[in-house]
C-alpha cells in the first residue's frame, strides 16, 4: 500500500499517531517537498513501514527520538536533501537502506548499533562512511570467526554440481534418505542438515547465502573516503599521539620564557632583541597550533569520523590553520631577516653610520607581520582552504590560483633558507682571521653556524619537498604518513629557536637569574652575574679611550659574539652611559 503527500507548504509538523489505522498492509509513505520543520513523537505509530520518503522537505531539522516508536520499520529510510541535525536513536534497527544525500546539517550519526540491518547507506560526507566500514568490519569478523570451519565445505560447494554433492561417497546413504524426507520443492532450511539447524537466528542474521550460506551480504556505503581524508583520526599514529604533546608543550614553554624574560628585562631594547621577541612570538603561536591540534585529537580519538565535519567546517579549524601558516612564514620571515642583521653588522662594522637601529627594524618588521597575515588570511576568502584535512593545512591545489598560493609559500620558504645559509658562510669567512681568534674560537663560531642551518634544513627540507610534489599534482607522500612530518620535522625550528638564539647565550641567562632574583629566587646567581657585567663595563671604559680603532675582522668578530651575547659592545663613555643598566 502507498500513501503520496507532497507540494504542501502549509504542513508543518507531522503530529502523534498521523498515519494510525490507514492499513494493516506494508506501507510505503512519499511525503517529500513538503513544509514540514517538525515530527512528533510516535507520529508512524501503529504503521507497518516498508518505506519512508521525507526528501526534499527543506525546512525538516528534527525528527523526535520516539517519532518511530510503536510502528514497524522501516526498511527504507530517505531524508535526503533536508536540514535535518540528527537521525532518531528508536527505530533505526530494521533499516536496511539509508539515503541521506545533501543532508548537510547531518553531521553526526546516532550509536553504530542502531543500525543492525543496515546493507546500503547513500550519505553527505565521506567521513560517515568509516564508520560503517568499522561497522562491517567487526560484523564480518565475528559471522566469519564463526563459519570458519566450513570455509573448505562452503568452497567445494560452490564448485560442484549439486548432484555430485549430494552423491558424495562419504554421505550417499544419507543424502538419499533425506531427500525422501525432505524434497528440495520444500523449505530447504528446515533440512536438519543444514546450517540454520546448527546456529541460532541471531548468528544468522545479516546472511544471505545462496550456496549452502557461503555468500554472505556486505555493507556498502558511498561517498567513499577519499586520499585526503582516509578513515584515521587526526594524528593517525599512537605514537605521534604521545609526542606531539612533548613537542608542543616544549615550544610553548621555551618561547613564552623568553618572551617573558626579554620583555621584562631592565636593559635597553636592541636590534637584537627586538627581531628575537618577534621569532618567539611566532614559535609560540606554532606552540598553539600543535596544542589544539593535539586536545582535538585526544577528545575525538576512536570517533574522529563523528567530529570531522564539526572539525574541518568550523572555526577551530580555521583558527589552527591560520595559527600556523601566521606563525611558519612569520617564523622564516624573522630568521631572515636576523640572519641579514648579523651579516650586514659586521660586513659594515668599520662604518658606524650604516648600523641597522631599531628605528629601521620596526618598519622591516611591520612588513613581515603584514605579509604573514595576508598569507594566513588567503585560505579564508577562497584561496585554497584549511577545510581540506583534519590537520588543518592548506592543501587544497583543485584551482590555479590555489596552486600558485601553495608553490608561492614554498618557493619563498626556499629562498629564505638559501638566504640565511649564504649570509652565515660570509659571516664564517669574515671571522677567519689568525689576528683574532684562536682555532678553539673559530671551531665554536663554525659549530654554531652549522647547528643553526642544520634546524632550518631539517624544518624546511622535507617539508618543502614533499610539498612541491603534491602542489604538482604528483603526490609522493599520502597524508597519514604526511602527519609524521608534521609532527617530527615541521616544528622543529619552534622548539629549536628560543634555545638557539637565547636561552643558551650568556646574555639571556644573565636577565633570567635577575628577574628571578626580583621574585625572591636564585639572588646569588643574580649579584654574580650582576658584578660580572660591571666588571666587563669598567674594563671596556679603562680602555676604551686608549684603544686604537679595532680592524674590520676584530669588531666583526665582537659583533658575531650576538650568537653567544647579543646586547652591542660599548664604543666609548658616552655610549656606556646610554646602555647603562638601571640598577634595581
Amino acid at each position: 500500500f502507498q500513501r503520496e503527500l507532497c507540494d504542501n507548504l502549509r504542513m508543518t509538523i507531522i503530529p502523534q499517531n498521523a498515519f494510525q489505522g490507514m492499513n494493516n498492509e506494508s506501507l510505503t509513505l512519499k511525503l517529500y517537498k513538503n513544509g514540514f520543520e517538525d515530527i512528533h513523537s510516535h507520529a508512524f505509530n501503529g504503521t507497518k513501514l516498508n518505506q519512508l520518503i521525507l526528501k526534499d522537505n527543506k525546512n525538516l531539522r528534527r525528527i523526535h527520538n520516539d517519532a518511530l516508536r510503536g510502528a514497524t520499520g522501516p526498511d527504507v529510510l530517505d531524508i535526503s536533501s533536508t536540514a535535518l541535525e540528527s537521525l532518531p536513536s528508536y527505530g533505526l534497527e530494521a533499516i536496511q537502506v539509508l539515503n541521506a544525500t545533501s543532508s548537510y546539517s547531518l553531521k553526526r550519526l546516532p550509536p553504530l548499533d542502531k543500525f543492525s540491518s543496515l546493507l546500503e547507506a547513500v550519505l553527505t560526507y565521506p567521513s560517515h562512511c568509516c564508520a560503517f566500514r568499522n561497522l562491517r568490519t567487526e560484523r564480518q569478523n565475528l559471522l566469519f570467526s564463526i563459519f570458519d570451519n566450513f570455509s573448505k565445505e562452503c568452497e567445494s560447494t560452490m564448485r560442484r554440481p549439486t548432484n555430485e554433492m549430494l552423491d558424495d561417497s562419504n554421505s550417499t546413504l544419507l543424502w538419499s534418505a533425506e531427500r525422501k524426507m525432505h524434497p528440495f520443492g520444500t523449505d530447504y532450511e528446515s533440512s536438519p542438515y543444514s546450517y540454520s539447524t546448527i546456529f541460532d537466528d541471531s548468528e544468522m542474521g545479516g546472511f544471505d547465502f545462496e550456496y549452502d550460506f557461503c555468500q554472505p551480504k556486505v555493507l556498502t556505503c558511498t561517498p567513499e573516503p577519499d586520499a585526503f581524508n582516509p578513515c584515521e583520526d587526526i594524528l593517525g599514529y599512537s605514537f605521534l599521539r604521545v609526542l606531539i604533546w612533548f613537542i608542543n608543550i616544549l615550544a610553548i614553554a621555551g618561547n613564552f620564557t623568553v618572551l617573558l624574560v626579554l620583555l621584562t628585562s631592565h636593559y635597553k631594547l636592541t636590534v637584537p632583541r627586538f627581531l628575537m621577541c618577534n621569532l618567539s612570538f611566532a614559535d609560540f603561536c606554532m606552540g598553539l597550533y600543535l596544542l589544539l591540534i593535539a586536545s582535538v585529537d585526544a577528545q575525538t580519538s576512536g570517533q574522529y569520523y563523528n567530529h570531522a565535519i564539526d572539525w574541518q567546517t568550523g572555526g577551530g579549524c580555521s583558527t589552527a590553520g591560520f595559527f600556523t601558516v601566521f606563525a611558519s612564514e612569520l617564523s622564516v620571515y624573522t630568521l631572515t631577516v636576523i640572519t641579514l642583521e648579523r651579516w650586514h653588522t659586521i660586513t659594515y662594522a668599520m662604518q658606524l653610520d650604516r648600523k641597522l637601529r631599531l628605528r629601521h627594524a620596526v618598519p622591516i618588521m611591520l612588513g613581515g607581520w603584514l605579509f604573514s597575515i595576508g598569507i594566513a588570511l588567503l585560505p579564508l576568502f577562497g584561496v585554497s582552504s584549511y577545510m581540506k584535512v583534519s590537520i588543518c593545512l592548506p592543501m587544497d591545489i583543485e584551482t590555479g590560483l590555489s596552486q600558485a598560493y601553495i608553490l608561492l609559500i614554498l618557493v619563498l620558504n626556499v629562498v629564505a633558507f638559501v638566504v640565511i645559509c649564504a649570509c652565515y658562510i660570509k659571516i664564517y669567512i669574515a671571522v677567519q682571521n689568525p689576528e683574532l681568534v684562536a682555532a678553539n674560537k673559530d671551531t665554536k663560531v663554525a659549530k654554531r653556524m652549522a647547528i643553526l642551518i642544520f634546524t632550518d634544513f631539517t624544518c624546511m627540507a622535507p617539508i618543502s619537498f614533499f610539498a612541491i610534489s603534491a602542489a604538482f599534482k604528483v603526490p609522493l607522500i599520502t597524508v597519514t604518513n604526511s602527519k609524521i612530518l608534521l609532527v617530527l620535522f615541521y616544528p622543529v625550528n619552534s622548539c629549536a629557536n628560543p634555545f638557539l638564539y637565547a636561552i643558551f647565550t650568556k646574555a639571556f641567562r644573565r636577565d633570567f637569574f635577575l628577574l628571578m632574583s626580583k621574585l625572591g629566587c636564585c639572588k646569588s646567581r643574580a649579584e654574580l652575574y650582576r658584578m660580572n657585567y660591571f666588571s666587563a663595563y669598567n674594563s671596556n671604559c679603562k680602555n676604551g679611550g686608549a684603544a686604537t680603532a679595532p680592524t674590520k675582522a676584530s669588531q666583526a668578530f665582537l659583533l658575531l659574539s650576538a650568537l653567544e651575547k647579543p646586547y652591542p659592545a660599548p664604543r666609548d663613555k658616552t655610549s656606556h652611559k646610554e646602555n647603562l643598566p638601571r640598577v634595581p
